[in-house]
């Protein structure tokens, strides 16, 4: 399934926080989104999930608007993980990655055994079915952010869309994480994901896109958009991109003198 913007302005309210941006995902592809805190990420993902409304410009999926999909056919199509969740009730784990069927179920209708077997797949490829009966209040921040994407991938999505999915990881499940991306994108699943980490940018995407003062800045491969000049103009530091010896891997460090 492929995913279009054409010309869109985003934003809350009366406030605009982006516009005129252009791009587009296709199928199997990882696009990293990256951008300074407030440059309007997060509020872009809302509108292409349709949780907020167009300021301008157009959303397409497959060529048909977003506006011209029910809910629950988006639903069946993208699936989001936010950067935060608040549990405010002790549902199991398992529970939380079952609502992720949601979308495919009749109204008033039970999971069934096919539901299930989603959930439960989706917990074991992120390695987390040991916390399958867990009540969900009581697991840590990385933890919950892990079943947030079970139940995500639970959805059968064609598109994923990915808040800062590594944020509250710790470096072995950021590592995981990443090589589940990119072994998901192999099998199809286009991934749409924002991140503050270039080196993340250069281990898993296709192409990224570079948001700053409200407008799409560069959009191209990994090697020709992450520069050092880029990342001055976005984080206002110097840094040093090379390649580590003995690989294809390309990594992003400050410049200390």
């Amino acid at each position: 399934m492929k995913l279009d913007l054409s010309r869109l302005s985003f934003g809350y309210g009366t406030g605009t926080i982006g516009e005129d941006v252009t791009l587009s995902l296709a199928e199997g592809e990882v696009l990293a989104l990256l951008g300074p805190n407030g440059a309007g990420k997060t509020t872009l993902f809302k509108t292409v999930l349709g949780l907020l409304p167009l300021k301008a410009g157009e959303i397409t999926l497959d060529g048909k608007p977003l506006s011209g999909w029910s809910r629950r056919e988006r639903a069946k199509r993208i699936a989001y993980v936010p950067q935060a969740h608040t549990a405010l009730f002790p549902f199991t784990v398992f529970d939380v990655v079952l609502m992720g069927r949601a979308a495919h179920l009749q109204p008033f209708a039970m999971p069934g055994a096919a539901d299930r077997a989603a959930a439960a797949e989706a917990l074991s490829s992120l390695g987390m079915a040991h916390l399958t009966e867990r009540p969900y209040t009581e697991i840590s921040g990385g933890e919950r952010q892990m079943v947030l994407i079970a139940r995500a991938l639970a959805q059968s999505p064609s598109i994923l869309v990915m808040d800062e999915p590594t944020s509250s990881l710790d470096y072995g499940n950021q590592m995981r994480l990443l090589a589940h991306i990119r072994r998901l994108s192999q099998r199809g699943l286009s991934i749409i994901l924002s991140t503050h980490n270039p080196d993340h940018a250069f281990l898993v995407a296709d192409r990224v896109a570079l948001l700053h003062e409200a407008r799409l800045i560069a959009l191209g491969a990994p090697a020709e958009v992450l520069t050092p000049d880029m990342m001055k103009r976005l984080y206002g530091i110097d840094v040093v991109i090379g390649s580590v010896a003995g690989s294809d891997a390309r990594l992003c460090v400050p410049r200390l003198d």
